[in-house]
């Protein structure tokens, strides 16, 4: 199983990306082999015809596993997330997308259910229910675990089956 990690943060190395590495690796037993901080990415996400940005496009679509995550900002993801999904063209693809946004306090607890989850099932992805952790919580493995336990399994046999999105 091959898993990726795409963090929106324009912040590089951010606390999203602690969260988001942190939840692929206990999600599916390994490290990510893909983790793309688009904060790192440059102006090449702004370049429509971007080698690079088009390589980490087609990479994250063939992983079987992709956390896309990103802080809440005005209610929903970022205008950084917001530029890299834009270059994915709707179509069903055989990854499972787990959407993973943290905010500082539970008024937006429903944001990746609400704004990003719907998105990434637009592009064709499977998805699975999303996660909202508060920042203050982004290194507490207590913060995640009810939800993998539901989550997790739901994932392996989403992988399992090969179930197109």
């Amino acid at each position: 199983m091959t898993t990726a990690v795409v963090v929106g943060n324009p912040r590089p190395a951010s606390r999203t990306l602690g969260a988001a590495t942190r939840l692929a690796s206990e999600l599916t037993g390994t490290p990510p082999d893909l983790v793309v901080d688009l904060a790192a990415a440059g102006a090449g996400l702004l370049e429509w015809d971007d080698p690079e940005t088009g390589r980490l496009v087609e990479q994250v679509g063939e992983a079987d596993v992709v956390v896309f995550a990103c802080p809440t900002y005005k209610g929903t993801y970022t205008g950084l997330l917001k530029l890299f999904l834009d270059r994915f063209e709707a179509r069903p693809r055989p990854a499972v997308a787990v959407p993973l946004m943290l905010g500082a306090g539970p008024g937006h607890a429903l944001a990746a259910e609400l704004s990003l989850r719907p998105v990434l099932a637009e592009l064709g992805f499977t998805t699975v229910r999303g996660l909202y952790v508060l920042d203050s919580q982004h290194d507490d493995p207590a913060a995640f675990a009810a939800w993998l336990e539901q989550v997790r399994p739901v994932v392996s046999a989403l992988h399992r089956s090969g179930a197109p999105a």
